[in-house]
């Protein structure tokens, strides 16, 4: 979360809250959107006043006509006034501005400002990075304004799909009459904070999908849209939704809603992502929000009920610490250390307890036991089929991957593998260096056909994995020919990346900048 001299930035579409020595509050924030007919991008701000951070001035005759039509009956009208500076340069030039009084609604006193007044503005801009700087002053007071700048990023391809960001929304309602809230016959009353509290128990997001008809035609696609936790990126069963859309089209406008009643205190990101009928994802946002709801106990809470939980089941230390140990496939690197640190110690086993039943609990609140069962029997899987003397199945790279996510849709396993090498398979495209290999392939244990004899391997594919392409592959390898696989190259980013890995599994049968039939499964992933 950043911080400013002025204001503390509140959302992940810069929202910020101003507090001058008056104390002046707003939180602001901003979305982008696309006209896909026009090729015009566009940009909506939004501004939240805390009105008790105003002065409240007593009004006019004008506004106090005004306050009857509101069933005011005295003349001791007030308001505030807030000048509002709005300024967007693209390098030295002024690509928008716009100055102007905004005026709060009128009260029966100085002192009756226990409310909220918003404010938006819809502006068109070109694609482009742009410097944005706002002031807020208080008409009524001596204070200086408040400033507050940030860049501002809009970016939409012509012709090419694109997603809107997504805005959270704190009521829909359908239009009676057209006004600046009103969208797709519903007037959107925009949710201006990533602070959601207990009161919040379904999650409204409103964002629109352009161009997908490029991409599918008219075919039918999927949205899905769930939680995931910030400090390990998993997604939380019970809060996701799967949408149908019947055709893509030009402009795809989507009201969202997710049932957010039981989750727990935490910090989160609501994530979209846009996937064909072949599961592949074509587009992805996400939006971070913190969660207080202390109504639902989280995994800090769980001492209470960890002596009726499954933890409490696992009695014997010897077998905790070895379910402690294994969890560190799926652990973050503190949970991992505290998991280590507990292990080490004996006659120790309520706090393992608690600390297992903790784990669980982050990652699924509403039935953690579930979460470890399905986990267990992944952990009797590897231990069954990857374990090795004196190393058990998830301190195998095979079970580790496997535990971290999940069975593998396709597995190619391969014990003497003989590839042909063929002629304009060098990257480099030189054909003359592809035939120096074939010729040259009978000194290096490859027989003169030009065959490349491979060690044992296993490739393993996963058709789709959080955050990464689809297909992604790991590929393990038998160094020794004894069974026991160690993971030589994968094209998920954070994984093993082996430098000519192919000429590392083939004895140096191959030269560095070719490929053999063992890269081509790699890269079409069977």
């Amino acid at each position: 979360m950043k911080k400013f001299a002025l204001l503390i930035v509140a959302l992940m579409l810069v929202s910020s809250v101003f507090a001058d020595k008056r104390q002046l509050s707003a939180l602001f924030s901003y979305s982008t959107f696309y006209l896909p007919g026009s090729n015009q991008p566009y940009v909506e701000t939004y501004l939240d006043f805390d009105a008790r951070s105003l002065v409240f001035e007593k009004v006019g005759e004008e506004a106090y006509v005004n306050a009857q039509t509101q069933h005011m009956d005295n003349k001791n009208q007030y308001r505030a006034t807030v000048e509002v500076t709005l300024v967007v340069r693209n390098a030295a030039e002024v690509a928008y501005v716009k100055k102007y009084e905004l005026k709060s609604p009128v009260t029966t006193s100085d002192t009756a400002t226990a409310f909220t007044f918003l404010d938006m503005q819809r502006f068109s801009l070109p694609n482009g990075i742009y410097d944005l700087e706002l002031s807020l002053h208080d008409k009524a007071s001596a204070e200086k304004p408040a400033v507050y700048r940030d860049k501002l990023v809009v970016f939409y391809e012509a012709n090419k799909p694109s997603m809107s960001n997504i805005q959270l929304m704190s009521d829909l309602t359908p239009t009676t009459t057209e006004n600046m809230l009103s969208r797709n016959g519903y007037d959107m009353v925009p949710f201006i904070n990533n602070f959601v509290d207990q009161k919040t128990t379904m999650l409204k997001a409103y964002y629109e999908i352009y161009n997908l008809d490029r991409e599918v035609g008219d075919k039918p696609y999927i949205v899905r849209t769930c939680i995931e936790q910030q400090e390990n990126g998993r997604i939380l069963r019970g809060f996701e939704n799967y949408r149908n859309r019947p055709k893509a089209q030009a402009t795809d406008a989507i009201i969202d809603y997710i049932d957010i009643a039981k989750l727990p205190s935490g910090n989160y990101s609501l994530v979209v992502e846009v996937m064909n009928l072949a599961n592949e994802v074509l587009m992805k946002k996400s939006l971070d929000f913190q969660r207080s709801n202390p109504k639902v106990m989280d995994g800090a809470m769980a001492e209470d009920n960890v002596a009726t939980s499954f933890a409490a089941l696992i009695t014997d230390e010897e077998q905790l610490d070895y379910y402690l140990d294994a969890l560190y496939p799926i652990a973050s690197s503190y949970e991992v250390e505290a998991a280590r640190n507990l292990t080490k110690t004996k006659n120790n086993v309520v706090e393992k307890q608690t600390f297992f039943y903790r784990f669980w609990m982050r990652r699924n609140a509403l039935d953690p036991e579930s979460d470890w069962l399905n986990y267990r029997r992944m952990l009797t899987y590897v231990d069954e089929h990857f374990s090795y003397p004196r190393t058990p199945g998830y301190m195998t790279d095979r079970g580790r991957v496997y535990l971290q996510y999940g069975p593998p849709d396709f597995i190619r396993d391969e014990k003497n593998f003989v590839g042909a090498l063929h002629i304009g398979q060098n990257p480099m495209d030189n054909p003359s260096r592809a035939m120096q290999n074939v010729t040259s392939s009978a000194t290096d244990g490859a027989d003169s056909r030009g065959t490349v004899h491979y060690l044992p391997y296993q490739l393993w594919r996963y058709n789709l994995i959080a955050g990464e392409k689809p297909n992604s592959v790991f590929l393990f390898w038998d160094e020794m020919r004894s069974g026991y696989y160690r993971l030589l190259n994968s094209s998920v980013r954070s994984e093993v990346h082996t430098p000519f890995w192919e000429r590392v599994l083939s004895q140096n049968q191959l030269d560095e900048d070719v490929i053999g039939e063992v890269g081509e499964q790699f890269d079409r992933g069977y």
